[in-house]
């Protein structure tokens, strides 16, 4: 249950003002048709946090030690400074729509999920939790959390979010999650 809990945390708050959210935003602006980009998000998400989760637990798996879990705290200690980065879209303007609303936002949300914080934090998450289910279900959580009222609500949302404040308690999380686990490892707590 910790990794569920866990990971629908901080990829929640990690997701905020980060582009993937923004993409909602501007998918939803374009098609007005928030249903099918729901489950496109869901979709997209579920495959990249899947396998993302995946190669988490089977690096852990095979690099198991001390050494790997200050890699691992450290990841997370980077990724507190990550999240302090605003993301912007990366393109608001291409062909895309040619796919319909959910082909589109499924390709989008993958391709720009590749590399990005929430993606290299569920690598974390699965190589510290040594669960795909939990961690896919838990990531993927966070991310509709995130992304829902974003498609509902479009550009409203973010003139009312103080998206910063937010950025910052994420980093905040991080770190604290990173400082645990390099504590823990060294036996500290």
């Amino acid at each position: 249950m910790d990794a569920l809990l866990t990971s629908t945390l901080i990829v929640a708050l990690a997701e905020m003002g980060d582009k993937t959210q923004l993409l909602a935003i501007i998918l939803a602006t374009r098609f007005r048709k928030p249903l099918p980009i729901i489950a496109g998000i869901l979709a997209a998400t579920l495959a990249n946090h899947a396998l993302a989760a995946f190669a988490g637990v089977a690096v852990a798996s095979l690099l198991d030690g001390p050494w790997f879990r200050y890699a691992v705290a450290a990841s997370f200690i980077a990724m507190a400074g990550w999240t302090l980065i605003p993301d912007k879209a990366d393109d608001e303007s291409g062909e895309a729509s040619r796919f319909g609303p959910f082909v589109t936002t499924c390709i989008a949300f993958f391709i720009v999920e590749i590399g990005d914080k929430t993606q290299i934090a569920t690598i974390a998450l699965g190589a510290r939790f040594q669960s795909v289910v939990w961690v896919t279900m838990g990531t993927t959580l966070g991310m509709m959390i995130a992304n829902v009222p974003a498609v509902y609500m479009g550009h409203e949302l973010v003139k009312r979010v103080p998206l910063r404040t937010v950025q910052v308690v994420a980093a905040l999380l991080f770190l604290g999650l990173g400082l645990w686990l390099g504590a823990e490892t060294a036996g500290l707590i």
